[in-house]
């Protein structure tokens, strides 16, 4: 089989039009905070999520986390409950308040968090006299996590609910875009998310008052544009105009990365229905996945064919894959923490595979893919 030029995981797709948009925005000259395209992404933002709530563009997800949790009013010693499958900037902002991150196992169906466990959580942190302060759930790979249940369960206790769609901005639950469910919700745009903006991200608020206290907190808590006075302890968080510009262009052909990641995914589940001892992470019930990442799970621990086999099999031939998330309870600087669950994240992490997910594969691309993966199977 001939080797293709590299095939990434998932690499940024830039266009003419995004160029005519970072070079509209420098030749106006608003490439710093502020500025018309910021709030004019900001809008945008919303009309896509089909939300009344209030979008605030920052300059990274992770900044949007943490102004989620001082928004909550998390103080240090306070427990915040994490979802363990995921990326360790959801759990650092915790880290940065010098609260303690209780993390919570995932559900065998989605990899989200698991309810059961997130009950079992909340007690332990009554049992400690501490009512969570927070509760951080995750859309993992794009696909929605049970949110009825974990509403529910928020609610129940009065705890305000985070969800971190960093990587879900499209997919939806029940028909509703997901990160419009909890009290705050994250979006990033990083390099390699569905739309990218450069480095960035965004905070949904569902309180206008708490929106406009992350604008200020954002913005170096800065009172008013002329002089330099400042009422707390602010951030540079704002997004830059440059990155609003390149973003309010990536948005526009949303639907369209969308359909090509679920095409995608139609492909693998093509390849891999038939296949014995493997099977994707699929879309449930009353959801709709963006597919950010497909991701294959090995079923049969005795099986030949292994994850690491086909990453090997993959390299060789100039294709990108990658392990799913290493869940944050066993990462050495949070493997102290509480962590409540039976194993399902850390079973996916050593038994799955992230392939490759770009929307903007070519045919060529798409069958080296296909070719590559059959003739791994086939050996």
């Amino acid at each position: 089989m001939g080797k293709a030029s590299k095939i990434g995981l998932s690499i940024p797709l830039i266009d003419e039009r995004d160029t005519a948009a970072v070079t509209e925005a420098l030749q106006a000259n608003w490439i710093t905070a502020g500025g018309p395209f910021v709030g004019t992404f900001e809008q945008h933002l919303r009309d896509c999520l089909n939300t009344k709530s209030e979008v605030v563009a920052l300059n990274t997800g992770t900044a949007a986390l943490h102004l989620s949790l001082l928004l909550a009013d998390v103080k240090p010693g306070d427990f915040v409950i994490c979802q363990t499958m995921s990326y360790v900037a959801t759990a650092n902002p915790i880290a940065y308040l010098n609260a303690i991150p209780v993390f919570v196992d995932s559900e065998a169906e989605t990899f989200n968090l698991n309810p059961d466990a997130l009950r079992e959580a909340i007690q332990f942190c009554l049992s400690q006299n501490k009512k969570p302060a927070a509760i951080f759930t995750v859309h993992s790979y794009g696909i929605p996590c049970k949110l009825d249940e974990i509403a529910a369960i928020a609610r129940q206790y009065e705890i305000p609910l985070i969800e971190d769609a960093a990587e879900a901005l499209g997919s939806t639950y029940k028909g509703q875009a997901c990160g419009t469910f909890g009290d705050f919700g994250i979006l990033s745009f990083n390099g390699n998310k569905i739309i990218t903006t450069g480095g960035g991200g965004a905070l949904i608020c569902k309180d206008a008052t708490k929106a406009k206290q992350a604008r200020h907190l954002a913005s170096q808590a800065k009172i008013g544009q002329e002089g330099f006075d400042h009422d707390s302890i602010g951030y540079n968080y704002a997004m830059p105009g440059l990155n609003a510009a390149l973003g309010i262009s990536q948005l526009k052909s949303l639907e369209a990365r969308i359909s090509a990641k679920r095409n995608l995914h139609g492909l693998y589940t093509e390849i891999f229905e038939n296949l014995p001892d493997v099977e994707l992470v699929n879309e449930t019930t009353d959801t709709f996945a963006n597919y950010w990442l497909s991701v294959l799970r090995f079923t049969n621990p005795a099986s030949r064919f292994t994850p690491a086999g086909l990453m090997q099999h993959f390299k060789d031939a100039g294709i990108e894959s990658r392990q799913p998330w290493k869940p944050l309870h066993l990462q050495g600087i949070y493997e102290q923490q509480h962590y409540f669950g039976d194993k399902a994240a850390e079973t996916l992490w050593r038994n799955g595979l992230c392939l490759p997910s770009g929307c903007g594969l070519t045919k060529t691309e798409l069958k080296h893919i296909r070719e590559t993966l059959i003739a791994y199977f086939s050996t």
